[in-house]
């Protein structure tokens, strides 16, 4: 089977689109990207493409990648092209289909084309560098940018930047506009000081330093969109039998896509002018009512729910979103005690809710299996970041026991419950089922033999220092965790949320 080239690519039905095939791939790179990762092709690239089909932005991609893992050579065979394949639940309805994209006009290697990606630095159009290195590529490290190439991204960065200064002899209009996507908070913030470390270190002149940090934005965004990464080998069959090529680049991706980027002047969003046809990227002043939603409507929701689903049986999202006494627990507790905590003077109540039917639409996905078991790496430090604030938040505005709260918590004490250690790793059960437990910090979490059920959940529930709060004494929520707990103990853990579910129907 032919592969998917260029000249291929020209003769798929194109009639949504406003530009041609042929113009679409004649277009200027207008952006430099470090990392081939599928989370950047995915979602950053998903934008660009869509919006060079409406004859939007206009511009296609350079990228660079810096590890010694794999090679181009399929980016080269096919052109840059690859076939993203959308699949799931989008507003209450399913979503089934194919974008061939054509955003990536090259890929180099830093370790053999650094030259090449340096000269790139004086190409006039390009006025965007779009990065995702890991968490582990936003680290400072001592070294000079003269070396070819640097090891570290941002000295990678600074050098580029360096060059793009010398060549255009320091025109004010010729900065770059920098949006990491990294998943650390407040990336481009972090980003623009470990350049100016590393800048100062290389003995760079002041009015580079002055350039790169007034007429480059570095700006801080927000990326959401589970891209599992290639197709499993029927499906990879059955896409490339019903496109008529064959694609080694293929990814799949949920429907559901957030990219939000702080931005606070008018120049940096026309430059970011693919945000113009997809309300799905954000470009605003502060995002981090965006951080907070997705933290704990999204994340926060996955780690009350983990313990609850494994007790259940459940093992993966969509499995447990499939029954309906499950969707109506986590519908409970989103609407009606996550919510009412997040609502301040950033969030809207419609905000909110908007962010939770998406939440629900992106759990009841059944073309992505995502594993309760793996939400429960580190549970007990996820719990307290992701959730531990919004229990704060309720108790000081309601004072009393968030029920759907309670259940989640005590859950997630049975399922730490240790029953053997083996080799270094700790081992819980439920029945029959014998499971690791991912969590260093299980072992505070244990029952001490003959502890009474309350002095225990009081004792770890009241550990201020690891839970970082002053006071957890919330009122009656001992309790109430207690009785779940030991009803936990007594029966099967889904007649427990059945009797939760028909209590609060």
């Amino acid at each position: 089977m032919e592969k998917i080239s260029e000249s291929v690519f020209k003769t798929l039905n194109q009639s949504d689109w406003k530009i041609t095939a042929e113009a679409l791939m004649a277009l200027p790179e207008k952006i430099l990207q470090f990392g081939t990762g599928v989370l950047l092709r995915g979602l950053p690239d998903y934008f660009v493409d869509q919006a060079n089909k409406q004859g939007v932005f206009n511009g296609r991609i350079v990228v660079v990648k810096s590890t010694q893992k794999g090679d181009t050579d399929d980016f080269d065979l096919q052109d840059g092209l690859y076939a993203h394949v959308i699949r799931g639940i989008r507003k209450g309805e399913k979503v089934d289909k194919v974008e061939v994209n054509a955003s990536i006009s090259r890929v180099l290697t830093a370790a053999d084309d650094w030259m090449e990606i340096l000269s790139l630095a004086a190409n006039p159009d390009l006025e965007i560098v779009i990065s995702n290195t890991t968490e582990v590529g936003l680290t400072y490290l001592e070294e000079s940018i003269d070396q070819k190439p640097p090891a570290s991204f941002p000295a990678k960065l600074v050098a580029w930047l360096a060059e793009r200064f010398k060549k255009f002899n320091g025109d004010q209009d010729k900065g770059i506009v920098i949006v990491p996507t990294e998943l650390v908070v407040e990336n481009g913030k972090l980003l623009q000081s470990i350049c100016n470390e590393v800048a100062v270190f290389n003995n760079l002149s002041k009015d580079f330093i002055q350039w790169m940090n007034h007429n480059c934005h570095f700006c801080d965004s927000l990326v959401d969109r589970i891209v599992p990464g290639k197709l499993s080998k029927e499906q990879q069959s059955i896409l490339e039998e019903q496109l008529g090529f064959s694609d080694r680049l293929s990814i799949i991706s949920e429907p559901y896509a957030l990219w939000a980027i702080e931005a606070k002047n008018a120049q940096v969003k026309d430059k970011l002018s693919f945000s113009f046809v997809n309300p799905d990227v954000v470009i605003a002043p502060d995002i981090n009512k965006f951080r907070k939603l997705k933290l704990h409507l999204l994340n926060g929701t996955h780690t009350f729910c983990c313990g609850l689903a494994i007790l259940c049986h459940f093992d993966t999202v969509s499995e447990a979103m499939e029954t309906p006494l499950f969707k109506k627990f986590i519908t409970y507790l989103t609407t009606q005690e996550i919510i009412p905590a997040l609502l301040d003077e950033e969030i809207s109540l419609e905000e909110a809710k908007h962010f939770s039917f998406d939440v629900l639409d992106r759990f009841a996905n059944p073309f992505i299996e995502h594993h309760w078991q793996s939400i429960t790496l580190n549970y007990s430090s996820k719990m307290k970041i992701r959730n531990g604030r919004i229990l704060e938040i309720h108790y000081k505005r309601n004072n009393e026991v968030p029920e759907a709260m309670a259940i989640c918590l005590a859950a997630m004490l049975r399922y730490l419950k240790i029953v053997q250690k083996r080799n270094g790793t700790i081992l819980g059960s439920i029945g029959e089922k014998i499971y690791e437990i991912p969590d260093a910090d299980a072992p505070m979490f244990q029952r001490s033999p003959g502890e009474e059920i309350y002095f225990f959940i009081d004792r770890v529930l009241g550990q201020t220092s690891y839970w970082e709060q002053e006071d957890r004494n919330y009122t009656g929520l001992i309790r109430a965790v207690g009785n779940y707990y030991e009803a936990f103990q007594q029966k099967d853990a889904q007649q427990v949320l059945r009797d939760f579910v028909l209590d609060k129907a």
